[in-house]
């Protein structure tokens, strides 16, 4: 049918299906801005204007916007004249990953349309609709009310972080009982969140727990690390031009599609797909007969570790539902959708494996059979690892206590739902290389685990990694890239596969389910004898994370050393859907029960809850307690140089009111509580991975930095630029990273987000410092000076005369006077990662005659170091302790008695909305760290840690009950209500 339509001014007239969505439509025309969230209409990232009204064009039909006038960011502003709206969402730090940014402005613009000064509850209302992980709304709703400022014509302050300076104002309530001084806007993180300098504290006056000093030590200034640098992917965000991996269209493009098992354990007795290849329009459909049998890992394994091989390009055992059971390439996605219905399957239902305990059951089905597998620890018990360490003599420990506490907790399986669904094209290049152009975390395994899986040299690989949107460490699996490299090498043709938000949840994104079990020796005294922590650890059909995440988990345990401490953690497989990590480190369950437990504790001795964490926490001048679990060397020596729990927890102690409102009971029906958490992350003493770079000087001053580092949403690549712009004096307009291709970046075997930053950080600041050192010594040679006396600042070499030369007078001349360029590469060794350690406090309102909950506000004080750039850190915060609510609130994945999801989408699973967020009250308390990295420190992911279990405290602290399963659901708050009425009444 014809269709007429305005698009960004310009009058189109377009033939469409009557089945076409108006999102289908725009993104034919070119118009990738409107993202591809979901297919129900909640998330908000096809938001297009129709007429000025925000419609989520996923659920519109292009017929019903026949004659309409739309709107898409383009018709905003351009990179070189922005909206107010986009400028302030840069400068404010508001983009985050970028994928919510289109449709979040159009949503803004609307609201400004129609209401020039909207209050900040109209402008979270206005924004409802446009889902976001990344920032948790604070940054945007900010930018918004900034930004209907400037359309009113009123002066706006600059945007400038609010910082309490230690030498004028201490960050905590002092001696004096005087509070510090504000600036305008307080302290409420809805008009701008607070970066407080403190001076470091020394062993000595952390155990004498003196208050926090006003002289701080002596600080290097810095240009560039410390400033509130617009993130590097802000104006493409803010203009729609960022490119994910779903958005790329290539000639000859064909679409695969992949039949997932209905079942959560069975075998394939028989499988024909004869009717599915002759429909027309498919090009191949492959099954487990088509495909080699090569064992692999889906994600990097940790040095040191044995590899553990357990998963198969396509199998005739199916362990999940949604698991793999063939694969078709069509000319169109909807061909290629009805030939999966053309398959016909014999099935022989297995029984399912649907809970960890249930694994180790005797007689157990076992999920894995198979003898090819390798590396599974005991794979007739449903073992896919162990993890154990200790020191000490545990049983000695709680044989000596006065008091022996424990209990027991659950955290059960969540989608992490980043908001781009999974997405990969792969295609032959002129060279006849194969090209796999996808959302991976991960580009240089996956590139080695393709070679080994389809058969194709390593060489004639290149993974090339698109942005990702709102990954929160998810993608960093291999999913479904050996299959549509296996459809390009039949099809010789680009073969595209993009999940539907249902095959989304059903996919390796879940949060692992985890059972701990919490034991404390302690004497009356408050002094910990003996901790122990066991674990048992859901993997799902797979072990794609089943020692990465808990190699790292037992230092969770280590933030409160005793003499006897033991670690163990049981990895079994079910028949869930694979696990996934999330950004940080995976310790979210663990600080849940650790510090649950530590109020718990405290309770039974009388003591106030954080007199019992002061008294034992690790502190500066402790040895890390803890060996290493599984692979690489720990120092049984390493020292802990650096702590700055006590200033956070003033802060928060303050900020939350602990003193005045904690343990005042009322006998109203809201009855409100106060809860704090603790946190710590990071690597003593373990010798990490690789990572290498290299940068080259250019004719006109600038650098072209090469290195292996993903984006995800956390501005990593920001930070790095930041790094070497410092380094070189230059701002960060004058380098360019590159990274996403595996044929021009450098290894990199980080896979996180913390070890990214420092590994990553690290060795850009390496690779800077040597090109600094070659230019200086072409400058000094051009200048007649020494070059350890040059000094390079704004692109300028200057020495102790007034003559000076410009970073690009020295490229020309390098280039042609002494005909070689100045270029150079380094790799970095992590020796061990630097901790950073972060305080969290709630406060909740119950009611105790719904169970309902209410978070009034949450606050986070996190040992930044030297904020390298606290406005994205800030918003960074901000979005973890969103999806920490959301986790602790209500996320949950749910299963029937057959394994199936019950969760399918986000109507029925409930992400948080800007109009849902409680006050958040973020600080980055920054100490005169002395750190190789100018002093600053990883802060993306340790958010996540400390929200459940405060959230936890405070329920306690307003109603007298513990809640030990996530999430903190109004049932479940209410039948514990009702049980301890029952007991009292008893």
């Amino acid at each position: 049918m014809e269709l007429e339509l305005s698009i960004n001014g310009t009058i189109e007239g377009l033939d469409v299906a009557p089945n076409d969505s108006l999102l289908s439509l725009l993104r034919r025309q070119g118009y990738t801005s409107v993202k591809h969230g979901c297919e129900t209409g909640e998330c908000g990232a096809c938001t297009v204007l129709v007429d000025g009204v925000p419609r989520p064009s996923c659920v519109m039909l292009a017929a019903q916007v026949g004659g309409c006038s739309l709107s898409t960011v383009e018709s905003l502003g351009t990179a070189t004249k922005l909206h107010p709206l986009q400028a302030t969402f840069s400068e404010l730090g508001a983009t985050g990953c970028g994928f919510c940014t289109s449709g979040m402005l159009l949503s803004a613009h609307a609201l400004l349309q129609s209401n020039p000064a909207p209050s900040e509850a109209e402008v979270r209302d206005a924004l409802s609709g446009n889902l976001c992980r990344c920032t948790g709304y604070a940054k945007p709703v900010q930018a918004v009310l900034r930004a209907a400022a400037l359309l009113r014509g009123e002066k706006v302050e600059p945007v400038v972080p609010a910082t309490i300076s230690a030498e004028e104002q201490p960050a905590a309530q002092s001696a004096t009982g005087k509070q510090p001084a504000m600036m305008a806007g307080g302290m409420n993180s809805r008009v701008g969140a607070v970066t407080t300098q403190i001076p470091a504290l020394t062993p000595q006056m952390m155990a004498a727990a003196s208050p926090i000093p006003t002289v701080p030590r002596p600080r290097i200034p810095l240009q560039v690390v410390g400033t509130a640098t617009p993130a590097r992917n802000a104006l493409k965000a803010v203009t729609g031009k960022n490119q994910f991996a779903g958005d790329q269209t290539l000639h000859q493009m064909t679409y695969a599609r992949i039949l997932p098992s209905p079942y959560a354990h069975a075998v394939i007795r028989a499988i024909d797909v004869s009717e599915a290849q002759a429909l027309p329009g498919v090009l191949a459909v492959l099954t487990y007969k088509d495909v080699p049998r090569v064992p692999y890992s889906s994600i990097e394994r940790a040095a040191g570790e044995e590899p553990l091989l357990d998963q198969y390009c396509l199998d005739y055992v199916l362990r999940y539902v949604g698991d793999r059971v063939a694969v078709v390439v069509a000319e169109t996605a909807e061909v290629a959708e009805q030939a999966l219905k053309l398959i016909n399957v014999e099935y022989e239902v297995q029984p399912a494996v649907l809970d960890q305990r249930q694994a180790l059951a005797p007689g157990a089905v076992r999920v894995h059979a198979e003898r090819e597998s390798q590396g599974i620890l005991d794979g007739g018990r449903n073992i896919a690892a162990r993890v154990r360490t200790e020191i000490g003599d545990v049983e000695q420990g709680f044989s000596a206590s006065d008091h022996v506490i424990e209990t027991e907790y659950l955290v059960p399986p969540t989608q992490q739902a980043p908001l781009e669904k999974y997405s990969v094209i792969t295609y032959f290049d002129a060279e006849e290389d194969l090209v796999v152009r996808t959302n991976t975390q991960l580009p240089h395994y996956l590139r080695r685990t393709l070679a080994q899986v389809i058969g194709l040299p390593m060489r004639r690989i290149r993974v090339e990694q698109a942005e990702i949107g709102g990954n929160l460490g998810t993608r960093q699996h291999i999913e479904g890239e050996d299959l549509c490299a296996l459809l390009t090498m039949i099809t010789r043709r680009p073969v595209k596969l993009e999940y539907s938000r249902t095959e989304e949840f059903q996919s390796n994104h879940m949060g692992q389910q985890y059972i701990l079990r919490m034991k404390t020796g302690v004497r009356r005294d408050g002094t910990l004898l003996a901790s122990q922590m066991v674990v048992l650890a859901d993997t799902g059909a797979y072990a794609t994370h089943a020692l990465t995440n808990h190699v790292r988990s037992a230092k969770a345990q280590a933030l409160y050393p005793c003499q006897n401490m033991r670690f163990l953690a049981e990895v079994l497989y079910t028949n869930h859907a694979p696990a996934s990590s999330s950004q940080g480190y995976e310790l979210q369950h663990e600080y849940l029960a650790l510090e649950s437990h530590m109020d718990d504790v405290a309770r039974q001795l009388g003591m106030d809850a954080l007199a019992l964490r002061r008294q034992n926490w690790l502190k500066a001048g402790d040895h890390y307690p803890l060996p290493a679990t599984v692979g690489g060397t720990r120092n049984g020596n390493v020292l802990i140089e650096h702590c700055e729990l006590e200033a956070c927890l003033r802060l928060v102690e303050e900020k939350s009111g602990w003193k005045a409102k904690r343990g005042h009971k009322s006998n109203d029906r809201y009855r409100h509580g106060v809860g704090i958490a603790l946190s710590f992350y990071g690597d003593a003493g373990v010798v990490g991975g690789t990572s290498g770079a290299s940068i080259k000087l250019n004719e006109d001053g600038s650098f072209d930095l090469f290195a292996g580092h993903s984006e995800n949403g956390t501005q990593l690549h920001t930070y790095l630029i930041q790094i070497a712009a410092e380094v070189l004096g230059v701002s960060s307009n004058d380098i360019r990273l590159h990274s996403a291709d595996t044929s021009i970046a450098p290894f990199d075997s980080s896979s996180n987000d913390v070890t990214a930053f420092y590994m990553g950080g690290n060795v850009v600041k390496k690779v800077a410092e040597q090109i600094k050192r070659q230019i200086t010594m072409v400058a000094g040679r051009m200048l007649g000076a020494v070059p350890e006396t040059l000094k390079i600042r704004n692109g300028t070499i200057r020495g102790t005369s007034d003559v000076q030369l410009t970073l690009a007078q020295v490229a020309v001349h390098t280039m042609y006077t002494e005909s070689r360029q100045l270029m150079t590469t380094s790799s970095w060794k992590a020796q061990h990662l630097p901790l950073t350690f972060a305080v969290q406090g709630v406060e909740v309102e119950v009611d105790i005659e719904t169970g309902g909950i209410r978070i009034v506000k949450a606050i986070t004080a996190i040992d930044a170091g030297r904020a390298i750039n606290p406005t994205l850190l800030e918003a960074q915060v901000e979005g973890d302790v969103t999806q920490a609510l959301g986790r602790s609130l209500s996320e949950e994945m749910f299963y029937d008695a057959d394994g199936v999801p019950l969760i399918a989408n986000w109507q029925t699973s409930h992400l948080l909305s800007a109009a849902e967020m409680p006050e958040l009250q973020t600080y980055l308390v920054e100490s005169q760290d002395t750190s190789e990295l100018f002093g600053t420190r990883a802060v993306a992911g340790i958010a996540l840690y400390g929200i459940a279990p405060a959230i936890s405290n405070a329920i306690l602290d307003a109603v007298d009950i513990r809640i030990r399963q996530l999430p903190f659901t109004p049932e479940r708050i209410l039948r514990a209500i009702h049980a301890y009425m029952a007991r009292q009444a008893g």
